[in-house]
């Protein structure tokens, strides 16, 4: 495939992805269940920190941790009490109720001292590294256990941050497509990177697009140099295509 026809190909496989039939079963759905700015990016943040493992386990972890927080998470993380969170029960694969305490108390001190939520806590530093590296510092300010920090990734230590890229991705871009929200304005979608794991990974190489065999941040910078060729100015549009290929088995 010359470079005019893989771009003409992932642009048709991303509109083809890129739809509301994509929400049903992807763990963005549960942030879908919302309409207020401050429900979807918190419940969407902790959606997108379980998202691994199958998504049918995702999504009903999802559905459980709505319950728990009494179908307004915004609020429960504001208010809930010291024995409300001591009670908590929850686990999904290594992700446990302890982690979930911890998270709740992250993002209470983020919304205590900022004015536009989660949105600001991405907004200190030049690069997306630099960005997602502050949010974790920020983060790990409150108490916490150590073996918590893991459910954060960093990029600045090569961690390629599949999940916390996906969960820019929701709510940075906004093509009015239904699935991705675009509720932060701040973050340009240019500066968006693909969240890259093992079925991404393995896609883009046999695309040509990563030649590097980790599926590392230097392996992202090496995608989205080569995806920004193709649209500099939404290049995150092709997660859609690299995922949809991965999945159908396609490639």
């Amino acid at each position: 495939m010359t470079r005019k026809e893989l771009k003409e190909y992932l642009d048709f496989k991303s509109e083809e992805f890129n739809n509301t039939a994509f929400i049903e079963d992807d763990p963005i759905s549960i942030p879908h269940l919302f309409t207020k700015k401050e429900d979807i990016e918190s419940i969407g943040f902790i959606m997108a920190t379980i998202s691994w493992g199958q998504r049918k386990s995702i999504i009903r972890n999802g559905h459980r941790l709505v319950e728990i927080m009494g179908h307004s998470p915004f609020e429960f993380i504001m208010n809930a009490s010291e024995n409300d969170l001591k009670s908590l029960k929850f686990v999904h694969r290594t992700f446990n109720a302890e982690d979930l305490r911890f998270f709740i108390l992250g993002l209470r001190s983020i919304y205590d001292r900022t004015t536009n939520g989660l949105e600001d806590a991405f907004n200190r530093g030049e690069s997306m590294a630099e960005r997602i590296f502050g949010f974790r510092e920020w983060m790990l300010e409150v108490p916490h256990d150590k073996r918590s920090e893991k459910h954060i990734s960093n990029p600045l230590s090569g961690s390629a941050s599949k999940r916390i890229n996906m969960y820019l991705r929701w709510m940075v871009r906004d093509d009015n497509k239904g699935v991705d929200f675009g509720i932060w304005k701040s973050i340009p979608t240019a500066d968006l990177y693909i969240p890259l794991d093992v079925h991404t990974g393995n896609v883009a190489r046999k695309l040509g697009l990563i030649k590097r065999k980790a599926n590392d941040w230097k392996a992202l910078e090496e995608l989205m140099t080569n995806v920004r060729k193709f649209d500099p100015l939404d290049p995150c549009k092709y997660d859609y295509a690299l995922f949809g290929l991965g999945v159908t088995g396609e490639i």
